[in-house]
C-alpha cells in the first residue's frame, strides 16, 4: 500500500509532467503546419492614416521575384476593395536593385474606418489593412499635451498622457491597449536607437562633470578671480554678466553658482537684488541654449535628430544645430541687451526704480520684500575650506571642447576615408565642413563627457580637495541633477514618433496651407512656443511638444511654393528650428513659474516677484525685436546677418534712448 503522503508527492510529479507533454505535443503539431509562402515582394505602409490626408507606400521585390522578372515591364495596380476604385496604376521596369524601395506617389483615401488594399504587381498579388481616422484627431495628442502642461504644469504627466491618448487611436479606441502599448512599445522604442543612449550618457555624465568641477570650487575660482576688476557700479553689473557667459554649460549652474558668488559684491556696490538676478536669469537659458557644449546640447540636437529621422533628412543634427544659432535671435538679444544695461549704465520701468532705490538709500531689497532663501547646498557649492581654484572648471571644460573638435574631425575623417567622397581638390573650409558634417557628433559628445568628468575627478583628488568617496558622490548628485531631463527627454522622443505616424504634421500642413504662407512660419513657430513655455515655464517640454512638428512644416510646407528657391528653404528650416529653441527660452528666462527663474530669485536672495516684475519689460522688449526683426524678415527671406546687426543695433537704441541713467 502507497502511503497517503506519497500520494501527494506523485501528484506533484504527474501534473507537470503532463504539462510538459502536452506542450511538446503542440509544438510537433505547430511544425507540421504548412509554411507561409514566400511573400514575392514587401510593402511597408502606415497602418494608420488620415482622411484625405495624403500618404505614400514603399514597395520593395523579394530576391526571387527580382530574378524572376529581371528587365521585365511588369504592371502595378493599386486597388481600393472598399470602392474597387483604382488609385494607381503604372508599369514598371524592373532593372536594377538600387532602384528601389519604389515609393508610389501619395494616395488619398476618404474612407473612415478599416480599408483594404489590393496591390497587383505582375501575377503576383498583396494585401494591405489600414485603419483611416478623422484628420482632428492626429492633432489631439499634442493638444492635450499642452493643454495638460498649461493646467498642471507638469511636463511630464501632460507628455505621457499626450502620448496615451494617440496610441488609443491607433488601436482601436481601447485605452487600455493604449495605455500598454504606451509603455511596452513607444516609451521602450523611444530607447532603442544608439544615438538616443549617446544622447542620455553624454547628457547624465555631462551633469556629473558640473557637479565635481562645482564641489571642487572651479567655478566659484573663476568668479573670483574676475572680481578684483569689479570695482565700480558699472565694472560689477559687468563682471556679473560676463560670469553668466563664462558658465555657459549649464543654466542651473550658472544661476546658483553668479547668484551666490557675486551678492556680497553687487550689495557693497549699491546694485539691487533685482538687477542681479536679472543678470543671473539673462545669461543662464539664454546662454545655455545657444552654446555649442552644454547640458542642454544634447537634448536639443536629439530633437533635431529625430525629426530628422522621421523625415528621411541626413544632415548631421549637430551641424544643423550650429548653423541655425545666428537665426536664435531671442537668446542672442536677450545677452546683448543685458551686456548694454550694464554698460551703459540704464535702465528704463520698474527696474530703474529698484536701481535708483539702491543707489540713493543703498537698500538692495525693497521695504517688504520677501527674499527667496539662497541655495547654499554642499552639493553645488564648494565648502568655507575649500580652495577656489579657477583653473579646476576650465581644464575640464576645456578637455570636454577639444575632445569634441578632434573627436568631430576623427570620426569625420574615418568615414570619410572610407566612403567615394574625396578632399582633393576642395578649400580648407570645404575640408572641414565636409569631415565634420560626416562625423559620428553623438559618439563624440559621450566621449567628451566621460574625458571631461574623468579630469575633473583626477584634478579634485590630486590636490586632495575631495577624495575619491566625496568626488564620486558629486559626480553621482550631478547626474541625479539630469534625471528629470532624462525621463523628458525619453516621452519627447515618444510624442515626437507618436506625431510622426499619426501625420500631424501632413494634418497642419493641410489645414494651413490655404491661409498662412511658409513665410510666416518662424515668427509664428516662435510665438507658439513663447506662449507656451511662459505658460508652462519649461523650455525643454516645448521643446519636446513642437520640434516634432515644426521641422517637419519647415520642411514639407516650402516645396513647391511659389517664390521660394532651395537657399530660402535652407533659410526656413533653420529659421523655424531655431525659432522653436528661442521661444523655449522666452519662457525659461522671465515665467514666474520657470525653475531657473526661480532658483535665479533664490541664488541672488531676491523677492522672487520683484524679480519677475522687473525682468518681463526687458524680455518682453528682447522677444519684439525678436519677431520684426528676426523671424519675420527672415521668413521673407533677408539675410540672416544682416537682420542680426540691425537687431542688436536696435538693441542698443533701446537701452540709450529710453532707458535712464542709474549710475
Amino acid at each position: 500500500m502507497i502511503p497517503k503522503g506519497d500520494c501527494k508527492i506523485s501528484g506533484r510529479l504527474i501534473f507537470p509532467n503532463f504539462f510538459i507533454l502536452v506542450s511538446i505535443f503542440i509544438i510537433f503539431l505547430v511544425k507540421q503546419l504548412p509554411a507561409e509562402s514566400h511573400l514575392p515582394f514587401t510593402v511597408h505602409y502606415p497602418r494608420i492614416i488620415l482622411k484625405k490626408i495624403p500618404f505614400e507606400i514603399k514597395i520593395q521585390p523579394e530576391m526571387n521575384f527580382y530574378r524572376q522578372n529581371f528587365q521585365k515591364t511588369l504592371s502595378l495596380v493599386v486597388t481600393d476593395n472598399f470602392s474597387q476604385k483604382v488609385i494607381y496604376s503604372d508599369s514598371i521596369r524592373i532593372d536594377s536593385l538600387s532602384t528601389f524601395p519604389l515609393s508610389l506617389p501619395y494616395l488619398a483615401n476618404d474612407k473612415i474606418g478599416e480599408t483594404n488594399l489590393t496591390i497587383q504587381w505582375g501575377e503576383a498579388s498583396r494585401q494591405i489593412s489600414q485603419h483611416v481616422l478623422p484628420t482632428i484627431l492626429s492633432i489631439l495628442p499634442p493638444l492635450l499635451a499642452i493643454l495638460l502642461a498649461l493646467i498642471t504644469r507638469q511636463v511630464i504627466l501632460a507628455l505621457f498622457f499626450g502620448i496615451w491618448l494617440g496610441v488609443t487611436f491607433i488601436y482601436d479606441f481601447n485605452p487600455l491597449l493604449g495605455f500598454l502599448h504606451t509603455l511596452d512599445e513607444y516609451i521602450v522604442n523611444a530607447l532603442l536607437s544608439p544615438d538616443r543612449i549617446s544622447i542620455l550618457i553624454f547628457s547624465l555624465v555631462l551633469g556629473g562633470m558640473v557637479g565635481v568641477i562645482s564641489r571642487s570650487g572651479g567655478t566659484q575660482g573663476i568668479v573670483q578671480k574676475l572680481k578684483v576688476y569689479a570695482k565700480s557700479r558699472r565694472m560689477g553689473q559687468l563682471v556679473t554678466w560676463a560670469m553668466g557667459i563664462i558658465i555657459f554649460f549649464d543654466d542651473y549652474a550658472n544661476t546658483l553658482i553668479v547668484g551666490n558668488t557675486m551678492r556680497p559684491l553687487t550689495d557693497k556696490l549699491k546694485i539691487s537684488r533685482e538687477k542681479l538676478s536679472y543678470f543671473v536669469d539673462s545669461t543662464a537659458a539664454p546662454v545655455a541654449n545657444i552654446a555649442i557644449i552644454s547640458t542642454w546640447i544634447g537634448y536639443e540636437i536629439s530633437l533635431i535628430n529625430q525629426s530628422f529621422s522621421n523625415l528621411g533628412i541626413t544632415d548631421n543634427a549637430y551641424i544643423t544645430f550650429i548653423k541655425s544659432i545666428p537665426y536664435n535671435f531671442y537668446p542672442i538679444y536677450t545677452i546683448f541687451f543685458g551686456f548694454f544695461v550694464a554698460y551703459l549704465l540704464r535702465d528704463f520701468g520698474s527696474m530703474y526704480r529698484a536701481e535708483r532705490r539702491a543707489r540713493q538709500s543703498g537698500t538692495v531689497l525693497r521695504d517688504g520684500a520677501m527674499p527667496l532663501s539662497d541655495l547654499t547646498a554642499s552639493d553645488m557649492i564648494a565648502d568655507d575650506h575649500t580652495p577656489l581654484r579657477w583653473y579646476n572648471a576650465l581644464i575640464p571644460i576645456g578637455m570636454v571642447i577639444l575632445a569634441v573638435i578632434f573627436g568631430l574631425i576623427y570620426t569625420g575623417y574615418t568615414k570619410l576615408a572610407g566612403s567615394d567622397i574625396s578632399l582633393e581638390g576642395k578649400n580648407w573650409i570645404q575640408q572641414i565642413s565636409l569631415i565634420v558634417g560626416n562625423a559620428n557628433s553623438f559618439a563624440v559628445l559621450m566621449w567628451a563627457s566621460f574625458l571631461g568628468s574623468i579630469t575633473a575627478i583626477l584634478l579634485a583628488i590630486a590636490q586632495r580637495i575631495l577624495n575619491i568617496q566625496q568626488a564620486m558622490e558629486a559626480w553621482v548628485k550631478g547626474i541625479r541633477s539630469m534625471i528629470m531631463a532624462a525621463i523628458i527627454l525619453t516621452c519627447a522622443w515618444s510624442i515626437g514618433s507618436l506625431c510622426q505616424e499619426l501625420f500631424t504634421a501632413d494634418y497642419v500642413i493641410h489645414l494651413t496651407q490655404k491661409f498662412l504662407t511658409p513665410h510666416w512660419l518662424p515668427l509664428i513657430t516662435f510665438l507658439t512656443a513663447a506662449i507656451i513655455s511662459f505658460a508652462t515655464g519649461t523650455s525643454w517640454g516645448t521643446m519636446a511638444i513642437l520640434m516634432p512638428i515644426a521641422i517637419p512644416l519647415a520642411f514639407k510646407f516650402p516645396l513647391g511654393q511659389p517664390g521660394i528657391d532651395p537657399s530660402h528653404a535652407t533659410n526656413l528650416m533653420l529659421s523655424t528650428t531655431a525659432a522653436v529653441l528661442a521661444g523655449a527660452t522666452f519662457g525659461d528666462h522671465c515665467s514666474p513659474i520657470s525653475d531657473t527663474t526661480i532658483m535665479s530669485s533664490m541664488a541672488s536672495g531676491a523677492d522672487h516677484i520683484d524679480h519677475v516684475r522687473t525682468q518681463l519689460p526687458y524680455a518682453l522688449t528682447a522677444a519684439l525685436i525678436a519677431c520684426f526683426l528676426g523671424y519675420l524678415p527672415v521668413g521673407f527671406g533677408i539675410s540672416d546677418w544682416w537682420v542680426l546687426g540691425f537687431g542688436i543695433l536696435i538693441t542698443f537704441l533701446v537701452v540709450r534712448f529710453i532707458g535712464k541713467k542709474t549710475g
